[in-house]
């Protein structure tokens, strides 16, 4: 089905932003970073979309084309139509980096290790803080913000201990795009990770379209 774009923003590294999104319009997000992603009934802002769920419902923990983002309540919220990152996985296990996250880590002297990086380059917030703040003129307090679906994250599984480590795959200049259609009424909200795994340093561009009538 031919869509036309209703409208385009270009989105820096380690912001947030959050919109409405119609049923049967779709958000295209093209980075070559990772994307962590939230979204929430507009009808009832208590639903939203819930990791445990997407994953249980489906026997899956990677995404792509023709699976669903699901509710808490079981209900399909979004569907991906289009994803182009053929390179890796979109993950469903990572919660959001914060400040915090990165503060605990270093007082562990894990950081350098989990990351790959100097203490120097710890980021002042992540996607916690962008996520919250977007989200919180709608009456949503951080504690009721949901893991989020995690665009273009690559992540290892161990398989026999089920250790989680960072991978460095991520989408190729000048990036790959996942196109998500809207089975309801939805706020929607996105951060663009600081990615400091990798020492992300691009931004992404996200793209609201609606089919042709």
């Amino acid at each position: 089905m031919k869509e036309m774009i209703l409208w385009e923003r270009p989105l820096a590294r380690n912001t947030g932003f959050a919109f409405d999104l119609m049923k049967g319009q779709s958000v295209r997000v093209t980075s070559q970073t990772i994307i962590d992603f939230v979204c929430f009934n507009r009808e009832n802002l208590r639903e939203r979309f819930d990791q445990a769920r997407t994953k249980a419902n489906q026997r899956k923990v990677f995404l792509t084309t023709g699976d669903m983002l699901v509710s808490k309540l079981n209900n399909t919220m979004m569907t991906i139509v289009e994803d182009t990152f053929k390179e890796g996985h979109h993950d469903l296990q990572e919660g959001m980096c914060s400040r915090k996250r990165h503060e605990l880590a270093a007082q562990r002297g894990v950081w350098e290790a989990t990351y790959g990086r100097p203490l120097s380059e710890m980021p002042s917030h992540g996607c916690t803080e962008n996520l919250s703040g977007v989200l919180a003129p709608y009456g949503i307090a951080l504690e009721d913000v949901p893991s989020p679906f995690n665009i273009f994250q690559d992540m290892i599984i161990r398989e026999k201990t089920g250790v989680l480590e960072h991978s460095p795959i991520r989408p190729k200049p000048p990036g790959a795009y996942v196109i998500l259609r809207a089975e309801m009424d939805l706020l929607a909200a996105l951060s663009v990770c600081p990615d400091v795994s990798v020492g992300g340093t691009t931004g992404a561009t996200i793209a609201v379209l609606e089919p042709e009538r």
